[in-house]
């Protein structure tokens, strides 16, 4: 592991949403210097960071970037891996894991052959008429394309014939992978930091979803402990598996009596913005210090804490929230244009009060 105590480094990285800005933020704290390629010049990174003003697949642009940094890291899975491989030496974080998250099957194969955890029965669809072959409609399913898809976009819901026209569409755009539909209870996610060699794990957050948009999370999430153990336990196992280096989340189901993986996402996630302040280490400090190689601490919990997305129609209602909640912390991410449905922002209220904070 390279020592980078006291050494200024430049991390470059790949996007420049909300989450890369977060992530210039811990790294600038920590002295080091950041460039973000992002297509859009007015992009959130932008407000804290140098820009390259790019396609994420500009070959030329890429190269720039990596001429110009010590280490790469990309803040969404959606960047070509393709285009990333002539760096993949100045790229902690691995191809393989952002290979991985890009394709279902992948990702399944990999949750379950190698890092060995429990996710929801699957097959790997590969036309309609596949999905005529092992569709049992005595059970309720979920076909998800095997890439391309987020925030419930790319998945059909079957649960009678009246759905199957739909799942045939989906299938003849590409291939796919059938999930049984999980009863679960509740949504939950646990991020998970890793220098390569050792691993920092974050308390598991509970998640609500309105319109399969994050709206609020809930740190520590409401389970038990046994369950609590078990999240942690299977995501240290993916970690493992992956020798990770940087931050990763592991969204999962509870369900009456256990907790099954849903899917992971390579980098930080909008779950874990409730670290910033309840913790006294965030998912983008550990991020930093991963790909960097550096020693990780043990995360200590500051606070219990709700967080609760701010969304383009939610802008005037957040404002008025912390002008009359005056402990409350709100982040806005810079986003030029206030779009229906468009994350602009999060708040962040330390309580154990949950049921006080509604979602906006």
């Amino acid at each position: 592991m390279t020592d980078t105590t006291n050494t200024t480094k430049t991390i470059g990285i790949i996007g420049g949403g909300q989450l890369g800005q977060m992530m210039a933020i811990s790294a600038i704290y920590m002295g080091h210097n950041v460039i973000a390629l992002d297509p859009d010049a007015t992009c959130p990174a932008s407000h804290v960071a140098e820009m390259i003003v790019a396609p994420y697949d500009d070959a030329a642009a890429i190269a720039e970037l990596a001429a110009r940094s010590d280490v790469l890291t990309y803040e969404f899975e959606n960047v070509s891996a393709d285009t990333l491989r002539p760096y993949a030496d100045k790229i902690p974080q691995g191809l393989e894991l952002l290979s991985i998250s890009q394709n279902r099957i992948f990702e399944k194969a990999f949750l379950t052959k190698e890092a060995g955890v429990k996710v929801a029965p699957y097959q790997v669809i590969k036309s309609p008429s596949d999905l005529d072959q092992k569709l049992d409609l005595t059970k309720k399913h979920v076909l998800k394309t095997a890439t391309g898809g987020y925030d419930g976009h790319g998945q059909v819901v079957i649960k009678s014939n009246d759905d199957i026209a739909a799942a045939h569409a989906l299938a003849a755009e590409q291939d796919c992978v059938l999930e049984e539909f999980v009863d679960f209870l509740k949504e939950v996610s646990i991020v998970i930091s890793g220098n390569g060699i050792d691993f920092s794990v974050f308390p598991v957050f509970e998640n609500i979803h309105q319109n399969n948009i994050l709206s609020k999370t809930i740190m520590p999430a409401r389970i038990s402990k046994y369950l609590a153990e078990e999240a942690e336990k299977m995501a240290v196992s993916i970690a493992k598996s992956l020798k990770l280096s940087g931050t990763l989340c592991v969204e999962m189901f509870v369900t009456a009596n256990d907790i099954l993986v849903n899917e992971i996402a390579p980098r930080p996630h909008n779950s874990g913005h409730v670290t910033i302040e309840a913790c006294d280490f965030s998912q983008f400090d550990l991020h930093i210090r991963g790909v960097l190689a550096e020693k990780l601490p043990k995360v200590k919990v500051l606070s219990p804490a709700v967080m609760l997305q701010v969304l383009g129609q939610d802008l005037s209602a957040a404002r008025h929230f912390t002008q009359e909640n005056p402990s409350a912390h709100l982040h806005l991410y810079g986003k030029i244009e206030a779009k229906h449905n468009r994350k602009m922002g999060h708040v962040t209220i330390l309580s154990d009060k949950y049921e006080d904070y509604k979602e906006f």
